[in-house]
């Protein structure tokens, strides 16, 4: 880990978060998001969120509020955004639209860069007449722009004379051919391409708007970024930004990089997708995300019950760890701990099993008061709000938590202590019912209307009628666990007696027993 933030020079340590908004915030770009997080708070440095949202097409209204609703469920708040503000205002790309076409046109003028006006038929036409058995997808590259209708191709008065009449038109990056291209990852090391394998990607669309490529370059010189991390996936795009990091004169300020890697799917090799969760049965999402067009729902993590704490916990662990063994982590603990240099370069496979082991972690060692607020809302969804005592959630979270590994499981677990369960089990007591055991009910029922209603008072007088009865203490104890729970689980029975009371507890063993 380094030391202080002048490791890194005179600048103080800036890092952004710049997602597009196109629907749900997936787990591993909140990994994302909390590494980056945690290296601006390690460093004391600057934690930015700026929304990318340049590609109009694809945006989805909601999608930014829902980002920031994540982000401030995780607790990793950015220091600057389009909501909180700050020095480089705005961080939407959209209403930075007129920074792009000036950079675009240094490119242009230093050769760098091209205008082109062929249209959606002529890449259509290039990729059908170009495609060859080694070549299936052809691209717009060094070797066939020459062919193509652009200002590298057509002269100087043809492309005047087209701009002037309005002719739509877009601006490439003019890869060179045969260079190797190199930069230092900060988790890969030394990572080199070659350039006649990048095609010319468009920098500046026909609506004025610029792309991904150009966008990122120009809004991290300007807002002074020190460090990008990134999803792996963005490596081939890598040598165009090094590319124009360089053409555009700014090389010596151009950030740190670190291409994260991947989180896999369980089952198999690939990122981890939605149709995964899906498949197998889990989210993928940090929360809850409706798609305003389908209104489908897809299900996050907050809504499953997962505690915000024990999700960022789980996704440091998916790519790094401090090298001690230790799992459990604190964010302030992260903070501390996290080093960029000990992010694994492979994959790490997404495991739901662990992450819920790390949900019944933070519950077990969560106050319970703090549980009771957290459970609420679940007891609330099934009986509704203020038709239940809230004093008796508070008696019942200790004898139920360390059963709950999701937070709805606080109902599920202890369901019977607000409402008369459904028998479910009622065929395991029918199975083995004699005329002994319906005595032993019977004479117990009338003993225990006129007792002192208390744990230790009721196990006493079930002892002892067990021993009157001549009756193992097994042979009743399962069929009152059933009458009292509906099932073969929950907490001490003698326990959940005195909480649910004398009068439903005689009433829930007269329903079995008549």
């Amino acid at each position: 880990m380094f030391p202080d933030s002048f490791t890194f020079g005179l600048m103080k340590v800036r890092v952004r978060f710049a997602p597009s908004p196109t629907g749900g915030l997936h787990l591993g770009g909140v990994r994302t998001v909390l590494y980056n997080y945690l290296f601006a708070r390690a460093h004391s440095g600057d934690f930015v969120l700026r929304i990318e949202d340049t590609d109009q097409n694809r945006f989805v209204a909601g999608a930014e509020q829902y980002i920031i609703d994540c982000l401030k469920w995780c607790g990793l708040d950015p220091d600057e955004s389009p909501e909180k503000g700050g020095p480089y205002t705005p961080y939407r790309q959209s209403e930075r639209k007129h920074l792009y076409a000036d950079y675009a046109e240094k490119l242009i003028n230093s050769g760098h860069a091209y205008y082109a006006f062929d249209t959606a038929e002529d890449l259509e036409k290039m990729r059908r007449e170009f495609r060859r058995d080694d070549n299936t997808n052809p691209q717009y590259d060094h070797s066939i722009r020459g062919l193509m209708l652009n200002s590298l191709t057509l002269p100087p008065e043809k492309v005047a004379e087209l701009m002037r009449n309005g002719t739509p038109y877009v601006i490439r990056i003019k890869m060179p051919a045969d260079e190797t291209i190199t930069l230092t990852d900060m988790i890969r090391g030394q990572v080199s391409f070659d350039s006649s394998l990048v095609d010319d990607k468009v920098l500046l669309k026909a609506d004025g708007m610029p792309t991904y490529h150009l966008a990122v370059v120009v809004d991290d010189y300007l807002m002074k970024i020190t460090h990008a991390f990134r999803g792996e996936e963005w490596l081939p795009s890598a040598p165009v930004h090094v590319l124009l990091w360089e053409y555009l004169g700014w090389k010596e300020q151009m950030p740190k990089w670190a291409h994260l890697p991947l989180i896999l799917k369980p089952d198999g090799n690939g990122k981890l997708s939605k149709r995964d969760g899906d498949r197998l049965g889990f989210p993928v999402f940090a929360m809850n995300w409706t798609d305003p067009k389908s209104g489908e729902t897809t299900k996050g993590f907050r809504e499953m019950g997962f505690l915000p704490q024990a999700f960022v916990n789980m996704l440091a662990m998916l790519g790094w760890n401090d090298g001690s063994g230790q799992e459990i982590f604190s964010l302030d603990e992260l903070v501390h701990k996290f080093s960029i240099e000990r992010v694994h370069k492979g994959g790490a496979k997404f495991d739901f099993e662990k992450a819920k082991w790390f949900n019944n972690q933070y519950i077990q060692h969560t106050d319970e008061a703090a549980l009771v607020v957290l459970a609420k809302p679940y007891i609330d969804a099934e009986l509704g709000a203020g038709n239940w005592d809230l004093g008796l959630l508070a008696k019942v979270i200790p004898l139920i938590k360390d059963r709950c590994t999701l937070l709805p499981d606080f109902w599920a677990q202890g369901h019977f202590f607000f409402t008369t369960p459904e028998i479910k089990e009622e065929a395991t007591i029918k199975e083995k019912w004699n005329e002994q055991k319906q005595q032993f009910f019977t004479n117990w029922t009338a003993i225990l209307s006129n007792i002192n209603w208390a744990e230790t008072e009721i196990e006493t007088t079930f002892n002892e009628e067990v021993a009157k009865a001549g009756l193992k203490k097994g042979d009743v104890m399962l069929p009152f666990r059933i009458m009292l729970v509906g099932g073969k689980y929950g907490p001490g029975v003698f326990h959940i007696a005195a909480i649910i009371g004398k009068e439903e507890t005689i009433n829930r063993i007269k329903y079995i027993t008549g």
